[in-house]
């Protein structure tokens, strides 16, 4: 049997505030910030988190060798 994914109830908490907001994002901070945290120490282990791994990933300065 699959294991539930650890940050199911927040990607579900995101969608349902964005419907209830149309879709403005500003308007659900604090569920996405919820999202963010659980996906930092959820990590790989979280389907739910790829979309906000990527974006981490992606904001992170870049160093010079």
């Amino acid at each position: 049997m699959p294991q539930k994914d650890p940050c199911q109830k927040q990607a579900c908490a995101i969608q349902k505030c964005l419907q209830a907001n149309k879709y403005i994002e500003s308007r659900c901070d604090d569920v996405i910030r919820a999202m963010r945290v659980c996906c930092e120490h959820a990590g790989e282990n979280s389907v739910c988190c790829s979309g906000f791994v990527r974006e981490q990933k992606s904001t992170e300065p870049k160093t010079l060798l």
